[in-house]
């Protein structure tokens, strides 16, 4: 395990790229007995130097949720990172939002469906029923994904592995919302769907049940992963439960519409 300084030193790296838009090397290929461990304490060092620039933690998101993800990523389960309030943008139904571009290195678009909670959830024994009593509201979602640590080495075209990703607060950038807010207990989530158009043209279709069979299912293991570190979901928070397309590279001047069916639409641009 890294120590103190060197987990410090590391969220520093991660800090000033995505200030400058200029990548870093693999942390993993650079620190090859890395752990995953090393990966979540890098990641929360990150996300500390961000709220002591002002910034507030406003929920949690949930990645590599697919079976195919985790097997490319050489892993079991999926990860999670942290979302600030800066990350949040909202759309209202008919408008097609803007969204600045240069925030971004590599950003990606991602389908999923976010849980707004009414109630905290502590591990270790959360369940999915626990989850759904304690949910507001189920939302369409869009998590805009990015890279601080490049995705492929430089040198050698290596993928990142999955500690990198972790370090990098599980890939988050951004999220968008301003769906229909769903019942959880009503709903059939795992049926809920979505088009993802990108410049009118269809290229991603897909169903919540592809987050593990049923979108809570991430919640009530988040809540159980957190709770060793003496860390818990609580009331008012939203969670990303995993995207259930795959990501969708984005520029300036890409136009996304995801359409929900029923759970409304949301409609947003990179300038």
């Amino acid at each position: 395990m890294f120590d103190d300084t060197h987990i410090r030193q590391l969220a520093a790296e991660l800090h000033q790229s995505e200030k400058s838009r200029v990548q870093v090397e693999h942390f993993s290929k650079r620190y090859p007995g890395m752990t995953i461990e090393d990966g979540y304490r890098i990641s929360r060092a990150w996300m500390d130097l961000k709220r002591a620039e002002g910034r507030t933690v406003i929920g949690h998101k949930i990645g590599l949720t697919s079976r195919a993800m985790q097997q490319a990523s050489q892993i079991t389960e999926p990860d999670y990172g942290t979302l600030l309030d800066d990350m949040l943008f909202t759309c209202t139904p008919g408008q097609v939002l803007d969204i600045p571009a240069a925030r971004f290195i590599a950003p990606r678009v991602e389908v999923e469906l976010a849980f707004v909670l009414k109630a905290p959830l502590k591990g270790p024994d959360v369940t999915v029923e626990q989850v759904l009593a304690a949910t507001e509201y189920v939302t369409p979602a869009i998590e805009i994904i990015d890279a601080r640590i490049e995705q492929f080495d430089r040198h050698s075209k290596v993928m990142r592995k999955v500690y990198d990703t972790i370090s990098d607060n599980a890939a988050n950038a951004g999220i968008v919302v301003g769906g229909v807010k769903a019942d959880p207990l009503t709903t059939n989530l795992p049926w809920c769907g979505a088009i993802l158009r990108q410049n009118g043209v269809v290229e991603e279709t897909g169903l919540a049940a592809g987050v593990q069979g049923h979108p809570a299912i991430g919640i009530a293991w988040l809540a159980n992963k957190l709770a060793p570190w003496g860390e818990s979901l609580q009331a008012g928070q939203i969670v990303l439960a995993g995207s259930f397309t795959r990501p969708v590279p984005a520029q300036a001047g890409d136009a996304f519409d995801a359409d929900y069916g029923a759970l409304g639409r949301l409609q947003f641009r990179f300038v």
